[in-house]
């Protein structure tokens, strides 16, 4: 459950330390002159800098995290038909051709960037070994369906309106809290009592809201198998490359990186994972026609 995880951490990391200093520096905290109109616009620009940051940052931060190696100049034919493969997916797709790496590990792969016209695919040695052609044909192609459906500029604007809501309610919450601990108490600005309760709600809020993300990314790894089925014509290249997938150990990449996800966790965990499990992908595209 890779595929997001450097988003959401980074752009969280970025609402959280810009909560602090602003609240240090008195700018968002309600009954300081600030109105909830004020409070909910600046709940949008602390919530949108994180994601929009994490948006641009997706690419070099893959590059970097994982090491992979873009091919410029193919080394060998399986480099060749690697980019050729993908290059072919994206003209299917309508989408501008992304760059093609490679990165040693275990089985996986993953694709990224800000724009569906500048994007990276990148697979891991483990998975070119471990599969035949038609089988990373379709996990090519599923990559490439992430780029079309535009999933990372919708993940943005997702995380977004998550972060705000978490920024907003936080600082509420801190209000209420604050005045009913010093309610008796004449000072000007919120004390103490406001800024823990905002940080602590900020974290519980945002353990929700990485939760609603999750969700989503669920989702979208169900549209992402279908696009594979479309760009290849039919749905058995994805669901021997899902079965293939579930019966190989899952790469890991670097804490955070963006990449695909294989496996699934069970019980609470499974609210905080990015991919569905195997099993109940394989059973989508056996439904569709």
């Amino acid at each position: 459950m890779k595929r997001i995880i450097l988003f959401i951490a980074t752009n969280l990391a970025v609402v959280v330390v810009l909560s602090i200093v602003l609240s240090l520096l008195g700018i968002g905290r309600p009954g300081s002159g600030t109105s909830m109109g004020g409070l909910l616009a600046f709940s949008v620009v602390v919530g949108f800098t994180g994601s929009i940051i994490s948006l641009l940052m997706s690419k070099p931060m893959a590059k970097w995290s994982t090491g992979a190696r873009v091919i410029e100049q193919p080394q060998n034919s399986t480099e060749q038909w690697l980019v050729g493969t993908v290059h072919a997916l994206a003209d299917k797709a309508g989408i501008g051709r992304p760059e093609v790496a490679v990165y040693e590990g275990d089985a996986n792969a993953f694709a990224t960037g800000a724009f569906k016209n500048d994007a990276l695919v990148a697979v891991s040695s483990g998975l070119l070994q471990s599969m035949n052609k038609e089988e990373v044909e379709a996990v090519l192609g599923h990559e490439v369906a992430h780029i079309a459906n535009g999933d990372m500029v919708t993940l943005t604007l997702i995380q977004g309106v998550v972060n705000t809501f978490v920024v907003f309610l936080a600082r509420i919450v801190g209000s209420v809290v604050d005045g009913m601990l010093n309610k008796d108490e004449e000072r000007r600005g919120p004390g103490i009592g406001y800024m823990v309760t905002v940080f602590v709600c900020e974290l519980l809020f945002g353990l929700i809201a990485s939760m609603i993300v999750a969700w989503f990314s669920r989702q979208r790894e169900f549209r992402a198998d279908a696009g594979s089925a479309r760009l290849l014509g039919s749905t058995v290249p994805m669901q021997h490359a899902l079965a293939r997938l579930g019966g190989v150990h899952p790469g890991e990449l670097p804490q955070g990186m963006a990449a695909s996800g294989i496996t699934s966790p069970s019980g609470w965990a499974a609210l905080f994972s990015s991919h569905p499990p195997i099993e109940e992908r394989i059973a989508a595209l056996q439904q569709l026609r």
